[in-house]
C-alpha cells in the first residue's frame, strides 16, 4: 500500500510539472514577452532603464521632472518629440540640440507603446438562431 501512494504521488508531481511546462508553452504572450519588464536593469535612483542613452535621458529630462512622468507614458518617437516641442513652447525646455537624438532613440526603444492583449478576437462566421419571444 505504501508503494502505491509513493507511485502516485511520484505521477501527481511529473503531471502537474508536464502540465506546467505545456501551459506556459500555449500562453497568449510570445516567449519572453511577460518577463522582459522584469529582466530589463533599470537605475535604482529613478527607474528608468539602463541603457547607453540612460544618462544623457536623466541629465536632460530628469532635471525638471520626475522620472515617473517618463516611466508611466508610453508614445512612439512622433509622439514624444512632439512632448519634448510642447515642454519647449509651454515650460521653456531649452534647446536640446545634438542630444535630442540620443533622447528619442532611448524613449523609443525602452517606452514605446507595446501590443497587448486585452481581449479575444471578434467571433466571425457566427450562425445567428431566432429567440422565441414570450
Amino acid at each position: 500500500m505504501k508503494e502505491l501512494i509513493k507511485i502516485t504521488s511520484i505521477l501527481l508531481v511529473a503531471f502537474a510539472w508536464v502540465s506546467n511546462v505545456f501551459v506556459e508553452k500555449a500562453s497568449v504572450f510570445k516567449p519572453g514577452e511577460a518577463v522582459k519588464s522584469d529582466t530589463l536593469k533599470k537605475d535604482a535612483e529613478t527607474g528608468l532603464i539602463a541603457d547607453p542613452n540612460f544618462y544623457m535621458v536623466k541629465a536632460q529630462c530628469t532635471s525638471c521632472h520626475s522620472s515617473k512622468l517618463i516611466i508611466q507614458n508610453r508614445f512612439t518617437r512622433d509622439g514624444w518629440k512632439q512632448k519634448i516641442r510642447w515642454m519647449q513652447a509651454k515650460h521653456n525646455l531649452w534647446d536640446l540640440g545634438e542630444t535630442e537624438k540620443q533622447v528619442l532613440d532611448y524613449l523609443e526603444k525602452n517606452y514605446s507603446p507595446t501590443a497587448s492583449v486585452a481581449r479575444r478576437t471578434p467571433l466571425k462566421n457566427i450562425q445567428w438562431y431566432k429567440l422565441d419571444q414570450k
